[in-house]
């Protein structure tokens, strides 16, 4: 059990977790604000919450930098941050919407299939062009059978594509190393 507390002990990971935890949280906390305003908090809208993860990853690794690094931050130390922060955000922030919907009001997963199906429907020529109408009538079957579960995987995975790029971003905008070993001072 020792061991285990000191793996979770260093600083890299500790900063990234606690990070991650606000995150998720506040995604959370988003989700609840869309719901309060009778806006469906699942979909297009909720997309707008990935600005969390955002700041909260360039926070992550500003606090990191300046308290734990001394002013330095190393490129990988930065991807690792931008990684922990995002996956454990989408993960916590994926259970508690579960949670919400399972116990809380379960009406809020059926009006978002609904709502998919409505979309669906409205934009079904250009489907069914893209894709074909076979797909289309799977694709639209499978959205009436989707489980509440899903919506863990889909929010990780989601946040996940979604991340890349920006954590790349930020990384390099963060990261600062020491060059003076590579100063010949003779």
């Amino acid at each position: 059990m020792k061991s285990i507390i000191e793996y979770f002990n260093k600083p890299l990971l500790k900063v990234s977790l606690i990070f991650g935890l606000i995150t998720g949280v506040l995604v959370f906390l988003f989700f609840l604000g869309l719901y309060f305003m009778d806006i469906v908090p699942l979909g297009n809208n909720k997309i707008l919450d990935f600005g969390i993860h955002i700041i909260l990853i360039a926070g992550a690794c500003w606090y990191y930098r300046k308290y734990v690094g001394n002013g330095f931050l190393h490129l990988w130390e930065a991807l690792t941050i931008g990684y922990v922060v995002n996956t454990l955000g989408a993960l916590i922030a994926g259970w508690l919407i579960y949670f919400f919907v399972t116990y809380a009001d379960p009406s809020v997963f059926t009006n978002y299939l609904a709502e998919m199906k409505t979309l669906m429907l409205e934009g079904k020529a250009e489907l069914v062009k893209n894709i074909g109408e076979a797909e289309f009538t799977k694709m639209y079957n499978g959205v009436g059978s989707m489980e509440r579960s899903e919506i863990i995987m889909d929010e990780v995975s989601k946040k996940t594509v979604m991340a890349i790029i920006p954590i790349l971003v930020i990384s390099l905008i963060f990261r600062k190393q020491d060059y003076g070993v590579f100063h010949n001072k003779a």
